[in-house]
């Protein structure tokens, strides 16, 4: 008959297991270490720290009150709102945000230094352009479709 094999697991030490790799890892890791440690550090004496422990002591009673708003008739709209505006920020293309942001900043430039409104004849030319029609165009486009969802 078969005799059992003796097995007995050697006895595992954590604590010399950590101080060895802590001796062991390489400097990018004690730069990286350093680096939280001054993270840390900043957000104690900011009082994050405090707010975090504190959020995390009343997890019970945020859950509760993002549950009770998140279920109010304008909770849910506000979170079908926030995730309509997600979609169509994702659909926007950077670059063309970007233009738009340094179009707004030098038209606010330009508005700015207007001493006088411009004439009718003055808005007539700017419309009139190749950009102002491009501009025109697009805006028309957006607001079929916005006349279209509000036949629905």
């Amino acid at each position: 008959m078969a005799k059992p094999i003796a097995f007995k697991p050697v006895p595992v030490d954590f604590k010399a297991d950590l101080d060895r790799r802590l001796e062991n890892a390489p400097v990018e890791d004690a730069a990286a270490l350093l680096a939280a440690l001054d993270v840390i550090k900043v957000a104690h004496r900011e009082g994050i720290l405090d707010l975090l422990h504190g959020m995390i002591g009343a997890k019970d009673t945020i859950a509760a009150q993002v549950a009770k708003y998140a279920s109010l008739p304008e909770g849910i709209a506000g979170i079908r709102n926030l995730l309509t505006a997600a979609k169509i920020l994702t659909e926007l293309d950077p670059e063309v945000l970007d233009q738009l942001s340094k179009a707004m900043s030098s038209a606010t430039e330009e508005h700015k230094r207007e001493q006088h409104p411009p004439s009718l004849w003055q808005i007539a030319k700017r419309a009139t352009s190749e950009d102002g029609r491009r501009g025109i165009s697009f805006l028309t486009l957006l607001l079929s479709g916005f006349g279209r969802s509000l036949k629905h």
